[in-house]
């Protein structure tokens, strides 16, 4: 086998290794997986020259039960179904402008301690919710994130606030 021959199966065997760490959206957006994890999050993310980056203002919950006290945590749920509601109230937003949760590139989540888990996040509670829009068999691309619990938000009730970018 010749030393030409060698280099080029080398080659192709890197452009394997590469394929398979990577999957790439129709919009030619690069999602690099976490290597050895099953976490639905990306590691990295390429996107390429000629395309729109979108900026969403933090989401936060709607209002869950109306007949609770206004403003209270009872009135706007648990994390979890406070995440569920800003992710759909996300959704929303980018359909209003011509896209989906599949073109969201980055994440950015504020969580308030919840008094229920002695002041602290309840990240479990926010995965829940989250897992419903990310990493589906309906909706695999998965966003960049960060989560951070923060000391408060400006409603007291509010225990989640979400920020998003997308690509068009």
């Amino acid at each position: 086998m010749s030393v030409l021959m060698k280099k080029m199966l080398c080659l192709a065997g890197l452009l394997l290794v590469s394929a398979a760490t990577q999957a790439q959206a129709p919009t030619g957006v690069i999602r690099h997986k976490i290597p050895n994890s099953d976490f639905p999050i990306a590691a990295a993310i390429e996107i390429p020259p000629g395309k729109t980056l979108v900026l969403l203002s933090g989401a936060v919950p709607p209002v869950a039960d109306d007949k609770a006290e206004k403003g209270s945590l009872a009135a706007y749920g648990d994390t979890r179904t406070q995440t569920v509601g800003t992710l759909k109230s996300i959704e929303r937003s980018l359909k209003g402008l011509g896209l989906t949760m599949a073109d969201v590139v980055k994440m950015q989540v504020f969580l308030v301690g919840d008094p229920a888990k002695a002041g602290k996040m309840d990240f479990d509670g926010f995965m829940a919710g989250y897992r419903e829009f990310f990493g589906t068999a309906a909706q695999p691309n998965l966003p960049t994130r960060s989560v951070m619990q923060v000391a408060g938000l400006v409603a007291p009730g509010w225990l989640v606030e979400i920020e998003v970018m997308a690509v068009r």
